[in-house]
């Protein structure tokens, strides 16, 4: 538990001394484990293996409203879905459409539709102006990062603070330029700090005053119903905070069920204004004639209500717990004390957040991988791939088994030590 800032340089030699010998190990064992992406594990995906037998040739495939699913149409969802997944969002069954599998996919539309044709309120689309940027709190989501990479919107980092987004920064940032046009907000569990954005936070969202009318806030809620207990983190509505602050247009809000059923064939969501929505589904006419109805109607079958979602969740918590509990614990004792890391402590989501000191990121995930264990790459959660301070370390525990974890968090441990002790040393 020594502090390494007062050890002398000689204690440092000897413990690297100490640490290099259970690096080399670890490293013998000829390791192959992948902590790089947030993934359920088998055991979770085998909780919804029921879902697969509620439509079958001989079962009823019509939905509430004589819909024949296996059929065209429906552009944005089946009633069923829409009152079910609004519910679990806090948001009128009007507003909302119920998509594919793959919510990322629905925010790379949404930013194509607004460059192709601007959204709802824009006197220009975004991809005829000769800028166009967006806030990206950080650390954050790379797939956010990527979709502007993608189109070439300038990305303007903001910081995370303990309860959301800098907001100082965000208003000053989106009230003084107007080619700022969006920012991305995971705001439950954030990935990857696992932070969950504070009312006087959603509030402030809501009351923007940006100098683009345009502007949208692509509320990225992920991790809705992902709680690891009962003592869970809650977040203000921000549709509802939006209407009252009288900027009802001003926010999309996206999820899905990829981690609640099956990340290959789960359903997503969007909900936003009923103008908003409405100005979507006409464009949405010209792109599809229906999403995936069957799984629709499987999704609503299967988890029946949102009190089904819940009790969905309890059993993925109580697998992905035991994870988080064990990744905290063995980071508490290999650095707990020691004043080279600090690291998130989350009540839901799918990742932990690790910073080293300054400058070690990149040369302790460098240093874990040749031991066998990949981390997601160092800078990743940082527009460009770039984190200014090289000290942030996503940590993905959910799909490993508990011994596999075990050994790679271990591994992490070490390496951050080795790479603090030879930092001081220099």
């Amino acid at each position: 538990m020594s502090d390494f800032k007062v050890m002398s340089a000689s204690e440092l030699r000897s413990l690297i001394g100490e640490l290099q010998k259970r690096y080399d190990d670890f490293k013998a064992q000829k390791l192959n484990l992948d902590m790089s992406r947030g993934k359920p594990c088998p055991q979770q995906l085998d909780l919804s293996m029921g879902m697969l037998d509620c439509i079958r040739s001989d079962t009823d495939y019509k939905a509430a409203d004589g819909t024949d699913c296996r059929n065209y149409g429906g552009v944005d969802g089946l009633p069923e879905a829409k009152e079910l997944f609004a519910a679990m969002l806090g948001v009128s069954p009007k507003a909302i459409i119920i998509g594919g599998n793959s919510s990322l996919n629905m925010m790379y539309d949404t930013v194509a539709r607004a460059m192709i044709f601007g959204v709802l309120g824009s006197e220009v689309p975004w991809g005829r102006l000769p800028s166009v940027k967006f806030l990206c709190p950080s650390p954050g989501y790379d797939r956010h990062f990527a979709i502007c990479e993608h189109f070439n919107i300038e990305m303007i980092t903001v910081d995370m603070k303990a309860d959301g987004p800098d907001m100082d920064a965000v208003e000053e940032l989106v009230s003084s330029d107007e080619t700022i046009k969006g920012i991305w907000c995971v705001p439950q569990y954030s990935n990857p700090d696992g932070i969950t954005y504070s009312d006087q936070v959603v509030d402030r969202f809501a009351k923007l005053q940006p100098k683009a009318n345009d502007f949208r806030i692509f509320w990225d809620n992920a991790y809705a119903v992902h709680h690891l207990s009962e003592d869970h983190d809650k977040l203000k509505n921000i549709l509802t905070a939006c209407k009252e602050a009288g900027n009802p247009d001003r926010v999309f809000i996206f999820s899905s069920t990829s981690k609640i059923t099956f990340p290959g064939a789960g359903i997503a969501m969007m909900a936003a204004s009923e103008d908003n929505i409405n100005f979507i589904k006409k464009q949405l006419s010209r792109q599809t004639i229906g999403p995936d109805k069957l799984n629709q109607l499987r999704h609503v079958r299967f988890l029946k209500s949102v009190e089904g979602i819940e009790n969905q969740m309890r059993k993925h918590a109580a697998i992905l717990k035991p994870k988080f509990d064990m990744v905290l614990n063995i980071l508490d004792a290999e650095l707990g004390g020691k004043n080279i890391a600090w690291w998130s402590k989350p009540k839901g989501g799918y990742f932990i957040s690790l910073n080293t000191l300054p400058g070690c990121a990149k040369a302790v995930v460098s240093m874990a991988a040749e031991a066998g264990v990949t981390f997601t790459k160092a800078g990743a959660t940082f527009p460009y791939g770039k984190d200014p301070l090289d000290r942030n370390i996503r940590i993905a525990p959910t799909y490993p088994p508990l011994s596999e974890l075990k050994k790679a968090i271990e591994i992490l441990g070490i390496c951050v030590q080795l790479v603090s002790a030879r930092k001081m040393l220099e």
